[in-house]
């Protein structure tokens, strides 16, 4: 499961990912569930490149990325635990590091 989730939650749901271009349910289940949650990662956690989006915005992109980039089954079930996710969010955002300049 961890080689197949290191090597396939970069493919897209429509095809257009890498390595292989695999396609919807040509991914494995892991690397799929994995890929909405690092896309949720990257995208309200700062980056050297880019600032945190904030929450409503990481949910209004990681819907549209539902059946293009994202499963739409597994985006659904991320949106049927988002009060979970976001309390572990909280819980973990008091044990950063305030010198880090990153936090969001």
């Amino acid at each position: 499961m961890a080689a197949d989730i290191g090597k396939y939650h970069h493919e897209r749901w429509d095809g257009g990912g890498y390595p292989e271009g695999l396609h919807g349910e040509e991914i494995p289940l892991s690397a799929r569930i994995v890929a909405v949650a690092d896309t949720y990662d990257a995208l309200g956690n700062w980056r050297p490149y880019k600032p945190a989006f904030p929450q409503k915005e990481c949910e209004r992109l990681l819907r549209q990325a539902s059946g293009t980039q994202l499963d739409p089954s597994v985006v659904d079930v991320f949106f049927c635990s988002i009060e979970r996710i976001l309390a572990v969010k909280r819980e973990w955002a008091e044990h950063a590091d305030p010198e880090y300049e990153g936090e969001a």
